[in-house]
């Protein structure tokens, strides 16, 4: 048996580490797995149109604002929960990231959602999209109605001038509101208005294969985080495990310190929150960890909203810190093949032989911890990811897909596919105490808005964020709908 402990995220073979080079067979695992459905097309008397103007007109821009009103061109009410309007645009370089806001709406901002897809097949002037939704609060729209002002924006996560003038939906002329068809619009999951840019039919993702045969799956666990404290009942209740046994990974001679797991208010939202700290010796380091005490997960969608730091909340910086969300399952024996990891891990000021900040994702084969042999493939940025952030992985019979922000992160291959269920877990823990050698005490934040689960499906990002707002409508702090195995 390895003495990695279960249920604990791993390092990857860096530079200074061995990495195994194995051929191995792709293997066999999980149930059929399929994407989710569009909902049943609506009457053929229903339809939207779309129009738009630009507040910021110019070639390049500090951020793109495209203003829209949606207006129900049918003769039912339309149930705005169920409208989806796409904003295409070409991205300022591959690896950017945009942030979506609301300046002013006539229904309220609060109702209107915003989120960020990758087109599968780019053009020259687009290969993203800000995909407009509502959440149930914004109600019905009557026949002939429209929205009113929909005030929209975004820009690059850096603050970095875009240049819109390029961008498939973008008119810089177009200063007051017009009927604009290279928006589309989406009714209960039929397009009704609009051209996406050449072979990106909005639909296309996800029109079943047979629509009179239901995909099968679809239980999910959501867990919005609303608890007391690290002894609620709760939280045992809920099936998680607050760590506070001994061993690794990290520091040798450190603690996994419950009373570090706290829940604080952030947004209108209660959160968790994982404090890791030291003071430059094993015995001082804390490290914490929350996980299910089930292991019932394996193909499907996983998401979660989690908040990355850079800097200590107090103290001096420079520690070789991970911060993490990831499923596992143990490895029964060294190079075990039903061995399975799926790891976001955020190294905000290096380690594992790199000098600065990287968030990797990484699908695990197996590996061997004496002497160190690993099998897994993994997809790095080496950047700041300071700040909150919505990772999704996917699994399905082919692949495992990791995105962040909305944004394709990496696809790894059929090799590294479970074949075992797996828990969902939560830490945040330091390597070493080689990166900040002072003995002044200094502890680190993350913390977690929510995680989701959805049994042998596969949503996309935009489904992901559609599927969390619908629980946070109805009330819904927790739910576990997953069979154990």
């Amino acid at each position: 048996m390895s003495n990695r402990p279960t249920g604990r995220s791993t390092g990857r073979p860096g530079p200074g580490r061995a990495r195994l080079a194995l051929a191995l067979a792709a293997l066999l695992g999980g149930g059929v797995l399929t994407a989710l459905p569009a909902q049943a097309a609506p009457a053929a008397a229903d339809g939207l149109s779309v129009q738009y103007r630009t507040s910021a007109g110019g070639a390049t821009a500090d951020q793109t604002e495209p203003w829209l009103k949606v207006r129900n061109t049918g003769s039912s009410p339309v149930q705005l929960s169920q409208v989806k309007v796409r904003y295409y645009f070409k991205a300022d370089s591959p690896s950017d990231t945009y942030r979506f806001a609301c300046s002013w709406a006539v229904r309220g901002c609060s109702v209107v959602t915003g989120t960020f897809g990758t087109l599968g097949n780019p053009t020259a002037t687009a290969d993203r999209y800000l995909e407009i939704g509502f959440t149930q609060a914004a109600g019905t729209l009557a026949p002939g109605a429209d929205t009113g002002d929909l005030q929209l924006r975004f820009h690059r996560a850096n603050w970095q001038t875009l240049r819109q003038s390029d961008d498939y939906s973008f008119n810089g002329a177009q200063t007051s509101y017009a009927n604009w068809d290279k928006v589309t619009a989406q009714l209960a999951g039929a397009t009704v208005w609009g051209s996406a840019p050449e072979g990106n039919d909005p639909t296309d993702p996800t029109d079943p294969t047979d629509p009179t045969d239901p995909p099968g799956g679809g239980q999910s666990l959501f867990d919005d985080f609303d608890y007391s404290s690290h002894t609620d009942p709760a939280i045992s209740a809920h099936g998680w495990n607050v760590r506070a046994n001994s061993g690794g990974p990290g520091v040798p001679g450190a603690t996994w310190d419950p009373s570090k797991v706290t829940f604080v208010s952030a947004g209108g939202n209660s959160v968790m929150n994982l404090e890791t700290s030291t003071a430059g010796t094993g015995a001082s380091t804390t490290h914490t960890e929350v996980l299910t005490r089930a292991t019932k997960f394996r193909n499907g969608t996983y998401a979660a909203r989690v908040k990355f730091s850079d800097a200590p909340k107090s103290g001096p910086d420079g520690d070789h810190l991970v911060q993490t969300f990831f499923t596992i399952n143990d490895l029964k024996a060294p190079m075990a093949d039903d061995y399975a990891e799926y790891d976001f891990e955020y190294l905000p000021n290096g380690g594992w032989g790199e000098p600065a900040n990287i968030l990797y994702t990484t699908s695990w084969e197996t590996y061997n911890p004496e002497p160190w042999q690993a099998v897994n493939q993994h997809s790095e940025q080496r950047r700041s990811y300071a700040g909150w952030h919505d990772l999704v992985v996917t699994i399905d019979d082919s692949a495992i897909t990791y995105y962040v922000d909305g944004q394709h992160f990496g696809t790894h291959d059929a090799q590294y596919l479970p074949e075992r269920p797996m828990s969902i877990n939560f830490n945040q823990w330091l390597i070493d105490l080689n990166g900040q050698t002072s003995t002044a005490p200094r502890a680190y934040d993350q913390q977690v808005d929510y995680v989701l689960h959805v049994k042998d499906q596969v949503l996309t990002p935009a489904q992901v964020a559609a599927k969390v707002a619908g629980y946070r409508n109805a009330g819904t702090d927790f739910v576990d709908e997953v069979p154990a195995t």
